[in-house]
């Protein structure tokens, strides 16, 4: 049996391919650009630099930015909505709220107009009765009338279908019936979950990602099916979690910020390995930066984000903040003359003026190579033979230094001040604006460009250390080959604690373990262990926002017995004393909503077997050239990354090159490789 596992990770610029021998302990990375607009392009492509013989390989596990980016970029299918009389417009009156905050400016399109958007009659109450059961002629009406304008997929919505889906269930069986592909999204399905609005958001964004993201998937599996894979091909979820391809094209809209979690999923394992279970993640690509907290070795899931103003998708998803500086991101000075970059990207395609493919603005990169910090000899993703330094100075003076009356290197160096400014604000975000020290935590860059910035984070924030992977060019790609398998499930329960229905809350919990460990039973993949995770979603009477609950149960036999209601009161009490320092005296407690996550813990490789093993820092020196660091030119020592020893201090000034990155050591750091291949870097006069 095959030991091969490999990882991919399709970004905006670049596609990495993490490749891991578990039979040998043989790690194998490649990149190579992302490939427009098909993506199974260059996932093919980065997978065939590595592996010639895909029936060797046992498991294909893909983080995809399919989804998201057809999100952002309004690519979705060709949707309709059918649903309860009188409610076609809540997708498009949302909450009420405004693109423009602080005015009253500002247009929204929801992604489904509204002549696709169909009513027809039933009726059922918050409390789960019915008062007016369906209209089925209606609905094989509205079906009709959405395939004859060309749908291609179609959204039920149906009014307090969490709390009595017998209404909505008949309405999906029927256009499931007549529907001429599987793209039927139900809200109960979907989300059997309280609040109209996020319920019918996250179902119309799943139906319209189904035809784009299923079709994407398909055409992947099928691709390696004919090269000979006969291995399990997984689809990591923004959770953190695997699925298997056939769920992922059942609910895509899961798939939203997949790659990311895919990144924040390997930091959190690498960082814990190493012995800092503290760590904020810094992933810069060549569109984004990406930041996540990891705190005691667990990353902060959030119940909701929002992809694009009014495009609200509510499941679990690791908290990650993106802002528009990535190494592609467009350096640019607006009419007040103040210098601005991002959040327009010059991505793979042409990507930064150094590459010679058309751009003419500057960018991220661009700043980097003029300053010497990036060898243009050896740009990463193996395409380009050399950079053009000359093009990116002109590039920087015409739309920088001379609307600034600075000189190239004041410009270049004022295009990393500004972009290392707002890397340093996303960072003060996750962490002191939400009650964490960053002094007490490590900082990890990874991605192509993230180890480039590692000194002016540590200076700009107060983080002590950080902690550079082995690959940090691929850390998203090998989070794909880490990540354990995980389906996560949702129930309004919406009751005062001492009311809720014992019997009632045993059978939600059943009913997701059940079908959790069926997804599993289902799965080609081995488990360690198997866990069950339970939260509830409570509150006091009369707020708005809940506190996740962790509860504990206990499952004998396959036979779930849930907290009692002591034990979920007291529980309470616990989580809300830790969030807000106390008790709201009299307060009536009530449970919202029940979460319940089925893992299975696949196997993890040893780190160890990513180390160096032998070599000398002398043999790794490769020369040295001029770096600009602080307004001077400092000569600096260059040495190959992968070959120095496990105990290597490399003071800085010094650039450790590899072929998926650039780390760069500042003057007044210093850089330790730790036995998992690992480079800490800590300031020169810390302990």
């Amino acid at each position: 049996m095959s030991n091969v596992m490999i990882g991919v990770d399709v970004g905006g610029t670049f596609t990495d391919v993490f490749v891991m021998d578990e039979a040998t302990g043989e790690a194998r990375v490649a990149k190579v650009p992302t490939s427009r607009p098909d993506q199974s392009g260059g996932f093919l492509d980065g997978i065939g630099k590595q592996v010639s013989d895909l029936s060797t390989v046992a498991v294909v596990v893909h983080g995809t930015t399919a989804g998201t980016n057809a999100l952002l970029e309004r690519k979705g299918a060709r949707i309709g909505v059918i649903t309860t009389e009188g409610l076609r417009d809540v997708l498009e009156m949302r909450r009420r709220d405004r693109p423009q905050t602080w005015g009253l400016r500002g247009n929204f399109e929801p992604v489904v107009p509204r002549d696709l958007r169909l009513e027809v009659p039933e009726r059922t109450l918050a409390d789960g009765t019915i008062r007016t059961p369906v209209d089925i002629d209606a609905v094989k009406a509205a079906a009709k009338q959405l395939l004859d304008q060309g749908c291609l997929a179609v959204a039920i919505l149906f009014a307090n279908a969490y709390a009595n889906p017998e209404n909505e269930t008949r309405a999906v069986e029927a256009v499931r019936a007549m529907w001429p592909n599987p793209h039927v999204s139900a809200s109960s399905e979907i989300l059997p979950e309280i609040r109209e609005y996020e319920r019918f958001s996250t179902t119309a964004l799943n139906a319209y990602l189904q035809p784009e993201v299923s079709g994407y998937l398909n055409r992947l599996e099928n691709a390696l099916t004919k090269g000979g894979f006969d291995g399990e091909f997984m689809i990591v979820q923004s959770n953190g979690g695997v699925m298997a391809v056939d769920t992922a094209c059942r609910l895509p809209v899961r798939t939203a910020l997949s790659g990311p979690a895919a990144g924040v999923i390997a930091a959190g394992y690498i960082a814990q390995t190493a012995g800092y279970p503290d760590v904020i993640t810094g992933d810069m690509g060549g569109t984004s930066f990406d930041v996540s907290l990891i705190a005691g070795g667990q990353s902060i899931l959030s119940p909701q984000t929002s992809i694009d103003f009014g495009m609200v998708v509510r499941t679990p998803m690791i908290e990650i903040t993106t802002i528009g500086a990535g190494g592609g991101s467009i350096a640019w000075v607006d009419k007040g003359g103040l210098l601005n970059i991002g959040p327009e990207s010059a991505g793979s395609t042409p990507g930064p003026v150094a590459y010679g493919q058309g751009n003419t603005r500057p960018t991220v990169t661009d700043a980097n190579v003029v300053l010497g910090r990036i060898d243009p000899d050896n740009p990463i993703g193996g395409k380009l033979d050399r950079l053009d330094v000359d093009a990116a100075a002109r590039a920087i003076d015409e739309h920088v230094g001379e609307p600034l009356g600075l000189t190239t290197l004041e410009a270049a160096e004022a295009i990393l001040t500004v972009a290392n400014s707002r890397m340093a604000g996303a960072i003060r975000l996750v962490s002191i604006e939400r009650g964490f020290d960053p002094k007490k935590f490590a900082f990890m860059p990874f991605g192509g460009g993230g180890a480039l910035h590692t000194g002016a984070m540590l200076d700009d924030v107060g983080i002590g250390r950080a902690i550079v992977p082995r690959y940090p060019g691929v850390t998203s790609a090998m989070g794909c080959v880490i990540a354990d398998m995980r389906q996560d499930f949702v129930q309004t329960i919406n009751a005062f604690v001492d009311q809720i229905d014992e019997q009632a809350l045993a059978g939600y919990l059943q009913d997701h373990v059940d079908k959790g460990h069926a997804m599993l039973d289902a799965a080609r993949s081995s488990f360690e262990a198997r866990e069950v995770i339970v939260e509830l979603d409570m509150a006091y009477l009369g707020q708005t926002h809940t506190v996740a609950v962790p509860v504990a149960v206990t499952i004998e036999g396959g036979k779930v017995t849930p907290p009692t209601r002591d034990q979920i009161a007291a529980a309470f009490d616990d989580a809300y004393r830790a969030t807000y320092g106390r008790l709201l005296d009299k307060g009536v407690r009530r449970v919202m909503n029940l979460r319940t996550a089925v893992v299975g813990r696949r196997p993890k490789f040893d780190l160890e077997t990513l180390a160096p093993e032998g070599g000398s820092v002398e043999a790794s020196l490769k020369g040295s050239r001029q770096v600009h660091f602080a307004s001077q030119w400092y000569d600096t020592a260059i040495y190959d990354r992968l070959s120095l020893p496990v105990g290597a201090v490399i003071d800085g000034p010094a650039i450790l090159v590899q072929p998926d990155t650039t780390v760069l050591v500042d003057p007044g750091l210093r850089a330790t490789v730790d036995k998992y291949g690992n480079t800490i870097i800590t300031r020169t006069g810390d302990a």
